[in-house]
């Protein structure tokens, strides 16, 4: 009977977990699409993936103009978010959501492609400017401030200063580049962890100094 017991003990857990309030917003960028799936661009499409499926969620419902779910993350009720507004224009997709739950600009999550740091590598910070990233200009615009966290996966520099920016960024990750990527992925929910009981140090020891496995 006791086992019974704990089994209810542990079913009414996980109701009340599932009906606590949204606390913060992990917004993943990228393009919608099955040509983008695998760009550059779409590192943080890949990495909230990565995250949802440790969730045990998927990220399919339609709702502020993105694919959404909730899930419970280290104990704290979160929104995961693929923005379907193309890249430049993220920024609705989070104002949106962030307004309906009443979310403030230092609990939202924003994880995105970074051409200035090297496949394998990662960079976390709390607040600063958009460094050129135009879907996380576009949420630092929308929401009014640069105050908002943000992770930022790194894809590689341009082979060479005449290859346009936009052709690199939309081009597929080689085979090599895109296992750099997934294996942050292990940090990254380590990461998560720190962020979300807002140890923002904690986070940047664990993500900034990560080091790329050799393939």
């Amino acid at each position: 009977m006791a086992d019974i017991f704990d089994l209810f003990k542990q079913i009414a857990k996980k109701e009340d977990s599932a009906s606590a309030p949204i606390t913060w917003i992990i917004a993943g960028l990228g393009n919608p699409g099955d040509k983008y799936r695998l760009t550059r661009h779409n590192a943080g499409f890949l990495t909230i993936d990565s995250i949802a499926d440790r969730a045990g969620v998927r990220i399919h419902r339609a709702k502020f103009q993105s694919l959404c779910a909730e899930a419970t993350v280290f104990g704290h009720r979160v929104l995961l978010m693929k923005p379907q507004t193309l890249m430049n224009a993220s920024g609705a997709a989070v104002q949106e959501a962030a307004a309906f739950y009443k979310i403030a600009p230092d609990h939202i999550l924003v994880i995105s492609d970074d051409i200035a740091q090297a496949p394998g590598k990662m960079r976390f910070r709390t607040k600063g400017s958009a460094g050129g990233q135009k879907g996380l200009k576009d949420i630092i615009t929308c929401m009014g401030t640069d105050a908002i966290p943000r992770l930022r996966m790194g894809v590689g520099e341009k082979p060479h200063p005449d290859y346009d920016l936009a052709d690199w960024v939309l081009s597929n990750f080689p085979p090599k580049d895109l296992a750099l990527l997934q294996g942050c992925f292990d940090c990254a929910w380590q990461g998560l962890e720190k962020i979300l009981q807002g140890d923002a140090e904690g986070a940047m020891q664990i993500c900034n100094s990560h080091i790329p496995t050799e393939l």
